[in-house]
Order: C-alpha cells, then sequence, then structure tokens
C-alpha cells in the first residue's frame, strides 16, 4: 500500500541527521519513527485517505535536512503582523526558533510559551507521553501516518504552550512558522504541544507565512488537549510560498464542556495537505470549526477534517467553503463518527464549492456514522458555480460582470468568517481571501 523506500523523497529525508536531545527515551522514540517511516514510505491513492492527493511528484524530488543559516537568515517581522494580534509571539524560520523575532519575555500570569528545544533541555519529563509515542504497527496504518512518523523523528524545535487552570489569557498568541529561501530546498519539521487546563481560555493565531520564493517541505504535528471546561479561539492562517509542499497534522481533544472555535484559512504552498482529528471525550463538549481554501494557478490543497463523538450531550458543526480557479484542485473530506454511548449528540457538516474555470477541480466527501441513540445529525456537500440568478440581477443593477462574480464569490467565502470573535482579525482576513480572488 506505499511506495518504495528507494524514492529520493524517502531516501532524503532518511539521510537528514536525526536531533540528538541526550534524553534516552526522545533519542529512542525518533530512532523507532525513523524505522516505522523507512518500513512503509510514502502513502499511495490505494490508500482512501490519500485517494485524490498523489505524491508521485513529490516523491522524486530531494531535501536537504535542516538550515544551518536559519539563525541568521533576514526576515522582516513586519511581514508577519497582523491587525488585533499583539500578544506574546513565537516565531520560527525553517524549522528553528528566532528569539531575535519572538515576543515572550513578559508573559501573563497563567501562561507558559516557550520552544520545544528548550523545554526538553529544562525538565523533559512532562512532555515523555507527547512524544515518546510508539509507532503503530500495521503497514497500512504506517504508510498514511508516513509524514507523522517523519516528523516525529525528526522534528528538533516547536511549541510547547501551557495555560494554567482558570486562567483567562486576554491577548492573542501568535505561533508563527516561515519558509524563508535559502541555498537548497529544504525539509524541516516543527512539533507543538498546547494544553489548556481545567476553565482555561486562550485565543491563539497559527500563522504560516513566507519569506522569498522556495520551494521547501515542512511537516507540522499538533496536539492541543482541553481541559474540563476550557475555551479555545483558534484562527489559522496559511499563506505559504506558491512552491512550498506543506502537511500538517492537528489533533484535538476536547474534555468535559470544552469548547474549541476554529477557523481556518488556506491560501499557499504548492501541494498543502491538513489533517485534523478532533476526539469529544467529555459530555457537553463542543467544537466549531470553520474554513475556506482558495487553490489557485496548479495548487493542490487537501483538507481532512475528522470528528469523533465519544460523550454525551456533545455538539459540532462545521462549515467549510472551497473556491477553485485555472488549473487548480481542492479535496475536502469531512468523517463524523457518533460512537457507541455519545447519545444525545447533535453534529452538522456542510462544505459548498465553487469552480471558477472548466479546468478546475474539487473532490469533496460527506461522511457520518451513527452507532448512538437520540443522535441529531446532518451532513452535506455540493460544488458547482455561481448562481446565475444573482449575477443577474447584480449586473440589472448596472454591476459590470467581473465585479458581480467577485462580490458573489467573495461574499461566499468571508460567511465562514462571520463569527470569528476579533473584529481587527476578521476584516483582515477578509481582505485576503479578496485578495486571493482572479482579476
Amino acid at each position: 500500500m506505499s511506495q518504495p523506500a528507494s524514492l529520493p523523497l524517502v531516501a532524503s529525508l532518511l539521510d537528514a541527521p536525526l536531533p540528538a536531545s541526550g534524553i534516552a527515551w526522545l533519542d529512542a522514540a525518533r530512532r523507532e519513527n525513523r524505522a516505522a517511516f523507512a518500513a512503509s514510505g510514502l502513502p499511495d491513492t490505494r490508500l482512501e485517505a490519500w485517494k485524490y492527493t498523489a505524491l508521485r511528484g513529490l516523491g522524486q524530488r530531494s531535501f536537504a535536512g535542516g538550515d544551518a543559516a536559519a539563525a541568521t537568515r533576514v526576515v522582516d517581522a513586519a511581514m508577519f503582523a497582523l491587525p488585533g494580534v499583539d500578544g506574546p509571539r513565537l516565531v520560527f524560520v525553517n524549522g528553528v526558533f528566532r528569539a531575535d523575532l519572538s515576543a515572550s519575555d513578559r508573559l501573563p500570569d497563567g501562561l507558559s510559551l516557550q520552544p520545544l528545544s528548550q523545554a526538553l533541555r529544562g525538565d523533559a519529563e512532562p512532555l515523555r507521553f507527547a512524544l515518546s509515542r510508539p509507532a503503530l504497527v500495521g503497514p497500512i496504518r504506517e504508510a498514511a501516518d508516513a509524514f507523522v512518523r517523519i516528523n516525529a523523528a525528526s522534528a528538533g524545535d516547536g511549541v510547547v504552550l501551557r495555560v494554567a487552570a482558570h486562567a483567562k489569557i486576554s491577548a492573542p498568541v501568535h505561533l508563527v512558522f516561515v519558509g524563508a529561501a535559502a541555498e537548497a530546498e529544504l525539509a524541516w519539521h516543527a512539533r507543538n504541544v498546547i494544553e489548556l487546563g481545567e476553565g482555561a481560555s486562550l485565543s491563539l493565531v497559527e500563522h504560516y507565512a513566507s519569506s522569498g520564493e522556495q520551494a521547501q517541505l515542512a511537516t507540522l504535528v499538533g496536539d492541543i488537549v482541553l481541559r474540563d471546561g476550557a475555551q479555545l479561539h483558534h484562527t489559522v492562517l496559511q499563506n505559504a510560498a506558491l512552491g512550498a509542499n506543506l502537511i500538517r497534522r492537528s489533533s484535538l481533544r476536547l474534555h468535559a464542556r470544552a469548547q474549541v472555535l476554529l477557523h481556518v484559512l488556506e491560501l499557499g504552498g504548492a501541494l498543502v495537505r491538513h489533517d485534523l482529528q478532533a476526539e469529544l471525550v467529555g459530555d457537553g463538549a463542543q467544537l466549531h470549526t470553520r474554513g475556506a481554501f482558495m487553490p489557485h494557478g496548479r495548487q493542490h490543497v487537501d483538507t481532512q477534517l475528522a470528528i469523533r463523538h465519544q460523550a454525551l450531550n456533545t455538539t459540532s458543526t462545521s462549515n467549510w467553503r472551497g473556491v477553485a480557479n485555472d488549473r487548480a484542485r481542492g479535496v475536502f473530506r469531512g468523517a463524523i463518527v457518533v460512537a457507541p454511548g455519545a447519545d444525545g449528540s447533535d453534529a452538522s457538516l456542510s462544505n459548498k464549492n465553487l469552480l471558477l474555470s472548466p479546468t478546475a477541480e474539487i473532490d469533496t466527501k460527506p461522511e457520518l456514522e451513527i452507532y448512538a441513540d437520540e443522535v441529531k445529525a446532518a451532513h452535506g456537500a455540493t460544488v458547482g458555480q455561481l448562481d446565475e440568478r444573482s449575477l443577474f440581477y447584480l449586473r440589472s443593477r448596472g454591476i459590470p460582470l467581473a465585479e458581480a462574480r467577485a462580490l458573489l464569490t467573495a461574499a461566499f467565502c468571508r460567511a465562514v468568517l462571520d463569527d470569528l470573535p476579533n473584529k481587527a482579525l476578521r476584516e483582515h482576513l477578509s481582505g485576503l481571501l479578496i485578495a486571493q480572488l482572479p482579476a
């Protein structure tokens, strides 16, 4: 079920030196995950989760491991400044922490924020569970999780963020991952561990940016855990370089009465994949996801959303929009599982998509599995073009065709941002959406 390990991409990732931590359990876990990746290779389209995202082209490329000059590369901090986001900030350039671009020396009470490399040099034991999970057995599962394996083996840095119980962090925390042009095509990796204590609240902005044109490969894996009654407003802005390859896995675990409001905007990258997995494990947990992906040119953007209701009276709502132009391709899979015993669950998922050219393509696959009683659930997906009646109405009011099409498309996309609490950030993201539309 996997591509051979002799592929140039696999060989180059295996040739890169492993980060040396000096921590026995961590170094052993890294070696184990690299061995699992070597045994499985890359996933191919025979795997259902990768059916619409072929890695043939990427597999023929080689990437150098690490960037020795990342600590001194010139990056303009203005490029990742966001309106309404002025709280603590951590910045990573090609996977390397940059203290000179970060702002984390004056943290509010109850917030712990540090790069993974620094946390490992201090007390690494609290990170043991997250970083030393054994490689799963079975070639199919290992192939599907190939990039998670190589990330677990190769990530030497990332974010460790903890919010103490009942702490209310008002200013948004800004995590920035910059891909910067280098002498060679690079592969870099980051690992994030985030936990909100009981009754805590946090606003988090995760930002992917680029400095100069480059065609890198980046893998990012993040675990987010919310204890009882915690609340998280999480915004993800992905605006990587158009030649970049970005593979991400995000895992959310919500305990009783925890609430997450997630907004995702996918704009950049050549090949972009985001696996978002959420488990509602506590009674009354709530997850609300909103997202938009807008590939153009020959971009390929793949979003895999999997939500599992495992407790009583849990709620999830998902509203995702896609717009594809030129020869671009979008992929969206939204899977909801209501597990046995998750009675009273309320789950809804909607994915609506627009094709702006005859050569664009969007593949959407909603899935719903229910194994509990007294459940309210719905899902739906559409792929089409702009409504001709709406276009006619606008044109009858004297609006030119191109402007009418832009107005309708912008309104279609902006719908996923309506409930973003940060007004300044909401308006900025709306502007980015409009700028992405074809002229």
